[in-house]
């Protein structure tokens, strides 16, 4: 993988994890108490760089070949879970991830909770809530980060990608202090499903001792054959009533009660 490519996946993977804890702290901010919100999103970034201080140079001493076979199989299962619900949203299976109805939910949750100080944290509910966003999503983008860019030997790289994605985001969170819904975050969890699919396959495979034809320009042959895959499925799902199964699509019609039986 190239270094523009590594920067590009990345990116995109983190700005949609990096979506969903802006969301919850603009939540917490909103209906609780800034300050708290702000000192838990806070501590949580600190938390992630001392578990990635920790971590990320013992992947400098696997073996590259186990590296892939782990990575791989574990992109494969990340990319799987975000490319089926892609799949399921865009055919209309499933509810359209929508970051202004998980904002309000947040926001009445977070609301019905009375306050309670703790130490110098003005409301502990809404310092634990955006701590508690911020830590989990922040792994993930740890996760991305550290697992790309260490079976791409650029962990450096990967890690400025997934930096500028926060800063992105962060940057216009903060300047609209609302849900970020203008965010194509559905067609961004597709395109990234589809990448971490194709990119975990390519790397399980090679780490089992596998051979691509042509080495990594095979991947430009890999990631379009998942996309269509993908495309394919949507089209098919959209054929299909949500809630109706084969049964009731092999079943006969009942006869209109107004014809001769």
């Amino acid at each position: 993988m190239n270094s523009a490519a590594l920067f590009v996946v990345v990116f995109l993977a983190c700005t949609v994890e990096a979506v969903e804890a802006a969301t919850i702290v603009l939540a917490a901010g909103a209906a609780r108490d800034w300050r708290s919100a702000t000192t838990g999103m806070l501590t949580a970034l600190v938390a992630l760089v001392l578990i990635v201080a920790a971590l990320g140079p013992a992947l400098s001493v696997v073996p590259l070949s186990g590296v892939r076979l782990v990575v791989g199989g574990l992109l494969l299962v990340f990319g799987l879970q975000w490319l089926r619900k892609a799949i399921l949203r865009a055919s209309g299976h499933k509810a359209l991830h929508d970051e202004t109805e998980i904002y309000r939910r947040e926001v009445a949750a977070a609301s019905a909770v009375a306050a309670r100080r703790f130490g110098s944290v003005p409301d502990w509910y809404g310092f634990t809530l955006s701590f508690k966003g911020v830590l989990l999503e922040g792994l993930e983008v740890a996760f991305i980060a550290l697992t790309f860019g260490s079976n791409a030997r650029d962990v450096p790289l990967a890690a400025v990608a997934a930096v500028c994605a926060m800063f992105f985001v962060g940057a216009t969170a903060a300047a609209v202090r609302g849900p970020l819904s203008r965010v194509p975050e559905n067609t961004m969890k597709l395109v990234v499903g589809i990448m971490l699919t194709a990119f975990g396959a390519f790397w399980g495979a090679e780490g089992a001792g596998a051979r691509w034809p042509g080495s990594d320009a095979s991947l430009l042959a890999l990631i379009p054959a998942v996309a269509v895959y993908a495309l394919v499925l949507i089209a098919l799902l959209r054929r299909i009533q949500p809630g109706q199964t084969a049964s009731d699509r092999s079943a006969p019609v009942p006869p209109d009660p107004g014809w001769p039986q």
